[in-house]
C-alpha cells in the first residue's frame, strides 16, 4: 500500500505530465512534417513527430519502451543533423537544442520507472544521445570564433609598400578613388589590442524617428568634421574632440534623415600655401598663416535638397557661393514633393567641381524627380554641366518650360573620380518602381544598375558597364566604385547588392576579370518580362550562395520546421528568380539590402586584397496590383506623364514563429578577396548574438552570429581592418591576412557608418574615429563621436 502511494505521488504525476508534453510536442511536428513532406521537403519532422507521440504516450503509461523510442529518435536526430549541417554551432542549434533538453527529461523519467526489459536500453540510448548532443553543441561553440579565418600565410604575400606620409582623410573613402586604405602603421596588428578611448564628443542631435547616423567623419589638418542626420556640420579639434564651430542648416526632419559625410575644397591660393604632409611618426612643422575667408571650404548637402559652402576654419557661409553660401538643388527638377528628392551621400569634390546626384522616394509614383547628375563650381556654386541620361541634349539647365527627364535611374550613392584620367564614376540605381519595369524607357534600361564613367570637365559619357539587365530586384549599384591599382592594371571595383564583384579597366570599362552572360530563371509576372541572361563575374559571388531547405533556420525544431515550410511555399530558382505575382510570392536572395551596400569595401594595398562586408538577408516578394489603375503598359510604350504606380511589391523578411531569421547565421560577413586568383581568402561573421534573441529579446550571448549592417570597413598599412556597423555596439579590428579578431572596443551605442583614421599633425598620434548614433535594428540611439588611440 505504501509502495503504491509513493509511485502515485508528486513525482509520478510530474513524470506523466512531462511524458504527455513530449507527446504534445510531436503533434505539431506531425502536422507540420506532413505539410512539409507534401511540399517535397524532408520527411524527418513527420517521422520524429510520430516517434514523440508514441514514445510520450508509452512513457505516460510508465512503459520503458517509450523512453527507448525517444532515445533512438534522439540518436537518429544527431546523425541527421550532422548530415545536414556538419559540425557548426548555429546550424546545429535548432536541430539539437530541443531534442537534447527533452532527452534530459526522458532520462529523469526513465530513472523513476520500475525496472523492465527496456529500461536499461532506454537509459543507454538517451544517455548517449544527451551526451553526444551536448558535446556537439558545446564543442562547436569555440569553432565559431575561428570559423572562416585563414591560416597564417594563406593571404597573398605582402608587397614592399612603404607606409608613407599620413596625409588627411579628406574624401568619403579617404582618397578620391574610395580605397579606404590609410598608409599608416602606428597602430598595427601587434599593438591594436592596446587601443583606448582618447576622446568622446556628443553632437546634441535630438532623437528623431527618421534619423540614422551613417556619417564617416573627415579630417583636414588639426580638425575633424562630422555631420548629423539632420545635416548639422560640426568641426572638432583632432586631438581633444572639443568643438571649434557648428553650422545648423535648420532642416525640417523627415522620415529618412541621413548624412554620410561632407566634402572639402581648397582654392588655388590655399593649395599653394599648404604645408608638406606630415610623416607618420613625428609632428608636422608649424602651419602657415591662416588663409582668407573660404579659401578652404566644407561642402555640405541637406535632406531638403540644398548645398552649402562653409569656411573650414570658422563655419561661416561663403558669401560668393550661390546665394549667400547656399545653392538650391531643386533647380530644373520641376515639382518636388517634400521628401521625394534630396541628398544623403557625400558630395563629390573633384578638382574645382562639386558633383551631385540625389536620392528619390522609391515605389510611390511614376515620373518621380529626375536622376540627373550635376557638376557645380566649388568656387561660385554655378552649374557647370548636367548629365540627364533621359535626354543627352540637356547639358546644363533644361530649356524654358521643361525639366530634367523625370523617372530616370538616379545616383543616390557616392561617385569616385580619377583626376589623372579626368573621369568620374557614377553608381546608378533604377527607375521607380523597383520591382516592376515594363514601363521603363529604352534609355533607362541601358543605364540602370550600372557604373557610368563621365568626363569630369564636360559631363559627357566615356563608357558604361551594366551589372543587372532590366533590374526588377532593386539591385542598384549601392557602393562607391573603388579605384585601385592591381596586378592586372588600373581597376575600378564594382560591388553589388547581388554579391557579385566586377573588376573593370577604369580607363575603358573593359573587364579585367572575365564576365560571362549566363541564362537565368524566366517566367515573370503577367505583363512583365525579365532578361534571358545576366552578367556573372569569374570571382565567386559573396554571400549569394543558392539557398536550400536545409539552410533554413530557427531557434527550435518547430521554428525551423515553420521556416522550411515557408521556403517550400515560395518560388525559388536561385538568383534572379522573378518577383512573384499576387498570390504566388517568390524568394529573393540576396535581398534588396545586399550582398554589398553603400558601405563599400576597403583595399589592402600591401596584399592586394579587397575586404568587403556583406549582408545575408533573403526576402519574399509579391507583386500586388494597385487598385484603380489602368492596365499595365506594354514594354514599348513608356509613360510620358506622371501617374500612380501600377504595381507595388510586398517585401517581407522571412521569420520564424519566435521572430528569428529563417536563414541560418551568419547574417553578416566580412570577406577578403584575392582578385587576381579569384578566390575568397577568409570570411568571418560580423557581430555577435548579444542584441538578438527569440521574440526580439536580447540574448546577451557574445557568440559570433553575424548581424545586419550597411556601413563599411577601413584598412591600414599596419595590417588592420576596422569595422563598426553591426547591431552590437563595438568597433572591431581584424587581421588583414587572416581575418582574426584582434580587438574590440565597446561603444556607447551601435554604429551605422564607416570609421576613419588619421595622424594628428600636432602630436603625431594616430586616431581611429567612429560616429555612433545607434544601429538600425536596435532601439538604443545616441549622438556620440568616439576616438581611439594607443596610450
Amino acid at each position: 500500500m505504501s509502495e503504491t502511494r509513493t509511485r502515485r505521488g508528486v513525482g509520478y504525476w510530474l513524470a506523466v505530465l512531462f511524458s504527455l508534453i513530449i507527446a504534445a510536442v510531436g503533434v505539431p511536428l506531425v502536422l507540420g512534417g506532413f505539410q512539409l513532406t507534401s511540399l517535397g521537403g524532408s520527411p524527418y519532422y513527420l517521422a520524429a513527430g510520430v516517434a514523440l507521440i508514441v514514445g510520450g504516450v508509452l512513457m505516460a503509461m510508465r512503459r520503458p519502451l517509450g523512453a527507448l523510442i525517444y532515445g533512438l529518435t534522439l540518436l537518429a536526430t544527431i546523425v541527421w543533423a550532422l548530415a545536414e549541417s556538419g559540425v557548426s554551432f548555429w546550424p546545429l542549434l535548432p536541430r539539437l537544442d530541443g531534442p537534447v533538453v527533452l532527452g534530459i527529461v526522458v532520462l529523469l523519467i526513465t530513472l523513476g520507472m520500475v525496472r523492465g526489459r527496456w529500461r536499461t536500453a532506454a537509459l543507454v540510448a538517451n544517455g548517449l544521445g544527451v551526451l553526444a548532443g551536448l558535446g556537439l553543441l558545446l564543442g562547436s561553440i569555440p569553432l565559431t570564433y575561428s570559423q572562416g579565418q585563414a591560416k597564417a600565410g594563406a593571404a597573398p604575400a605582402a608587397k614592399a609598400v612603404a607606409a608613407g606620409p599620413a596625409g588627411d582623410w579628406r574624401y568619403y573613402g579617404r582618397d578620391a578613388g574610395g580605397s579606404r586604405f590609410a598608409p599608416i602603421e602606428q597602430i598595427n596588428a601587434g599593438n591594436v589590442e592596446n587601443l583606448k578611448v582618447a576622446w568622446t564628443f556628443r553632437t546634441g542631435e535630438k532623437p528623431n524617428r527618421g534619423n540614422e547616423d551613417q556619417n564617416t567623419p573627415m579630417q583636414i589638418g588639426d580638425t575633424v568634421y562630422v555631420c548629423t542626420p539632420t545635416n548639422v556640420v560640426i568641426a572638432l579639434d583632432a586631438d581633444t574632440g572639443k568643438q571649434k564651430w557648428r553650422h545648423d542648416p535648420k532642416v525640417r526632419p523627415g522620415f529618412w534623415n541621413r548624412c554620410r559625410g561632407v566634402g572639402y575644397y581648397e582654392t588655388a591660393a590655399a593649395r599653394a600655401a599648404a604645408p608638406a604632409p606630415a610623416p607618420t611618426t613625428t609632428p608636422a612643422a608649424p602651419a602657415p598663416a591662416a588663409p582668407g575667408l573660404c579659401d578652404r571650404r566644407i561642402i555640405s548637402t541637406t535632406i531638403d535638397a540644398r548645398m552649402f559652402a562653409l569656411d573650414a576654419a570658422t563655419g561661416q557661409r561663403c558669401p560668393t557661393f550661390g546665394q549667400g553660401g547656399v545653392v538650391d538643388l531643386k533647380g530644373g527638377m520641376g515639382e518636388v514633393k517634400r521628401g521625394f528628392y534630396f541628398q544623403t551621400s557625400t558630395p563629390t569634390v573633384a578638382g574645382d567641381r562639386v558633383i551631385i546626384g540625389g536620392w528619390v522616394m522609391d515605389n510611390r509614383e511614376l515620373g518621380e524627380p529626375s536622376g540627373v547628375v550635376r557638376a557645380f563650381s566649388a568656387e561660385t556654386g554655378e552649374l557647370i554641366w548636367a548629365w540627364d541620361l533621359g535626354n543627352p541634349e540637356i547639358t546644363k539647365l533644361p530649356p524654358e518650360g521643361q525639366t530634367y527627364t523625370r523617372g530616370t535611374p538616379n545616383v543616390w550613392s557616392t561617385p569616385a573620380f580619377d583626376e589623372a584620367l579626368g573621369l568620374v564614376y557614377l553608381p546608378t540605381g533604377n527607375a521607380t518602381p523597383d520591382y516592376w519595369g515594363s514601363h521603363r524607357s529604352a534609355r533607362s534600361e541601358q543605364y540602370s544598375s550600372s557604373v557610368v564613367a563621365l568626363d569630369i570637365a564636360t559631363g559627357r559619357e566615356r563608357w558604361k558597364f551594366q551589372t543587372v539587365h532590366h533590374d526588377v530586384w532593386d539591385w542598384d549599384v549601392p557602393a562607391q566604385p573603388m579605384l585601385v591599382d592591381t596586378a592586372m592594371g588600373p581597376a575600378v571595383i564594382v560591388l553589388t547588392k547581388r554579391g557579385q564583384v566586377f573588376v573593370l579597366d577604369r580607363r575603358t570599362g573593359v573587364p579585367l576579370v572575365p564576365v560571362e552572360e549566363r541564362p537565368v530563371p524566366q517566367g515573370a509576372a503577367p505583363g512583365e518580362w525579365v532578361a534571358p541572361t545576366q552578367p556573372f563575374s569569374a570571382i565567386p559571388g559573396i554571400s549569394s550562395e543558392r539557398l536550400t531547405e536545409a539552410t533554413m533556420w530557427g531557434v527550435t525544431p518547430l521554428d525551423q520546421l515553420a521556416c522550411r515550410i515557408v521556403f517550400r511555399k515560395l518560388r525559388y530558382e536561385g538568383e534572379f528568380t522573378p518577383p512573384g505575382p499576387e498570390g504566388k510570392p517568390s524568394l529573393q536572395y540576396p535581398g534588396n539590402a545586399g550582398g554589398m551596400n553603400w558601405g563599400s569595401g576597403s583595399w589592402d594595398a600591401k596584399r592586394g586584397l579587397l575586404i568587403v562586408p556583406t549582408i545575408r538577408l533573403p526576402q519574399s516578394v509579391e507583386l500586388k496590383r494597385v487598385k484603380g489603375n489602368p492596365a499595365q503598359l506594354a514594354p514599348d510604350r513608356p509613360p510620358q506623364s506622371r501617374g500612380a504606380i501600377l504595381y507595388k511589391a510586398d517585401n517581407d523578411r522571412p521569420l520564424g514563429p519566435l521572430k528569428t531569421p529563417c536563414l541560418e547565421p551568419p547574417g553578416g560577413e566580412l570577406s577578403a578577396v584575392d582578385l587576381v586568383n579569384r578566390k575568397v581568402v577568409w570570411q568571418v561573421p560580423l557581430g555577435t548574438a548579444e542584441m538578438h534573441g527569440p521574440l526580439e529579446m536580447k540574448s546577451g550571448l557574445k557568440i559570433p552570429l553575424g548581424t545586419f549592417g550597411v556601413g563599411g570597413p577601413i584598412t591600414t598599412a599596419g595590417g588592420v581592418t576596422f569595422h563598426a556597423a553591426t547591431t552590437d555596439p563595438y568597433l572591431r579590428a581584424y587581421d588583414n591576412a587572416t581575418g582574426k579578431l584582434l580587438w574590440q572596443g565597446r561603444l556607447p551605442v551601435g554604429a551605422g557608418g564607416t570609421p576613419m583614421t588619421y595622424v594628428s599633425p600636432k602630436t603625431g598620434k594616430q586616431y581611429v574615429v567612429v560616429s555612433a548614433g545607434g544601429a538600425r535594428q536596435t532601439q538604443e540611439k545616441g549622438d556620440y563621436v568616439v576616438a581611439y588611440a594607443l596610450p
